[in-house]
């Protein structure tokens, strides 16, 4: 599944930090090349943190970095491939790995990460999005998990004592938090750009799984059970706000900041985002996702570090087994909320003491990597999305917007 992005925060601040990054890493003829799709001000300045420890406990090394918008990697990767002009090293996200490496344009680096004293820090499942049979192509780096933002003033002035569990107490907890006299909400319903993410959730926490063996394989009976408990929330619950139907990643975490929804699903990604609105522990907290009637369903997405030019090999190693680091690691983390793919990092006291980060630790152990197959995006985007909205706004019904799901499904694996 293709992993769901912050919306890009563009301003001053940001040019401010890329040039500084450039200005820096740029006086060293030698220096690493390292193309990324981070963009926005907190990026950077995560991105800034890792690579000034890298820079001072690595003498005679240097970074050199390129920021490419989410939009234009791909095309910037491939021509880079084609002319032979690739970087030292790239960031590689979990649904690009396929389609880079079929481009033969990533360095097996196999006999490196056997020889790495770090590798027992990574459980294998963070290796599972980077590597291809026995080869492994790409360090991890970080992680998007999943989880809930809820707000705990208004739990406490509910009389609510705990975040819900399950699918049927996370309804209840919603319903009492519902107040559209006060303009107040109990979930911020996903509903435009990206909704497609937590309708295949919901869809396998009822028992559908998605594919099989390569093979589509929607359980139309439990996926029409999904649909109608997820879009009920807005359509007959009313427990969502108006505009749930059109509303993107944006409108969801701007509703929760500013008081008109009381729960909102996302990841780790926008945790610095919240902290920055809301007082922790005292105006938010943070929950595991709700498990569903027959799996606990929560994304944990690896995103790592490769070599795509092997001229500089050792040095770009380095680089790329740096961010296995724990201080790297947590300088990213603090910086962003990107969780560390390290489980020695999530020992640390700077991530064990701060009771925040403890949903996403438990989330570790249980959830599942996204989804991956040839013709996903095409699906989510073109058939999953305006297929749910119109549910959303009564122009269809769940029966039938599976139908259509299952049908679309089968045409883009084709």
């Amino acid at each position: 599944m293709t992993i769901n992005r912050r919306e890009v925060l563009a301003g001053l601040a940001v040019s401010t930090l890329v040039g500084r990054l450039s200005l820096t890493s740029a006086q060293a003829a030698d220096a690493i090349s390292y193309w990324h799709h981070f963009t926005s001000q907190s990026e950077f300045a995560g991105l800034e943190a890792v690579i000034k420890l890298f820079e001072a406990t690595s003498p005679g090394f240097a970074v050199r970095q390129e920021n490419i918008p989410q939009s234009d990697y791909m095309a910037k990767i491939s021509a880079a491939i084609l002319s032979g002009s690739r970087p030292d090293t790239a960031m590689v996200i979990a649904d690009r790995f396929p389609d880079i490496l079929a481009m033969d344009g990533l360095v097996d680096i196999r006999a490196r990460v056997d020889a790495w004293d770090l590798q027992k820090n990574f459980p294998d499942n963070r290796w599972e999005a980077m590597r291809e049979g026995e080869k492994i192509y790409a360090v991890p780096a970080y992680a998007f998990v999943d989880w809930m933002y809820y707000r705990t003033d208004y739990f406490e002035e509910a009389g609510i004592s705990a975040p819900p569990k399950n699918y049927v107490e996370f309804l209840e907890t919603a319903k009492k938090l519902t107040d559209p006299s006060k303009g107040r909400y109990g979930f911020g319903l996903r509903g435009g750009a990206g909704a497609f993410k937590y309708v295949i959730d919901v869809m396998e926490a009822f028992g559908s799984p998605i594919v099989e063996d390569g093979q589509p394989a929607i359980d139309r009976a439990a996926a029409i059970e999904a649909v109608t408990y997820y879009s009920s929330l807005f359509v007959k619950d009313k427990v969502a706000p108006p505009s749930a139907p059109n509303d993107g990643y944006r409108q969801i975490m701007e509703a929760f900041r500013t008081g008109q929804t009381a729960m909102v699903w996302h990841h780790t990604g926008s945790l610095n985002e919240i902290s920055a609105a809301l007082k922790p522990g005292e105006q938010f907290s943070t929950a595991p996702m709700p498990a569903g009637p027959k799996a606990h369903i929560a994304r944990t997405s690896f995103a790592g570090n490769a070599i795509m030019n092997d001229a500089h090999a050792d040095e770009a190693w380095k680089w790329i087994s740096f961010w296995g680091q724990t201080d790297a690691a947590i300088a990213l983390l603090q910086a962003t909320g990107y969780f560390p793919a390290s489980a020695a990092a999530l020992e640390d006291e700077r991530i064990k003491s701060n009771p925040l980060y403890a949903a996403a630790i438990e989330t570790l152990g249980f959830g599942r990597l996204p989804n991956r197959f040839l013709g996903l995006t095409a699906w989510t985007e073109n058939t999953v999305n305006p297929t749910f909205q119109q549910v959303l706004i009564g122009q269809t019904t769940p029966e039938a917007a599976v139908d259509a799901m299952i049908e679309g499904l089968d045409a883009a694996m084709r």
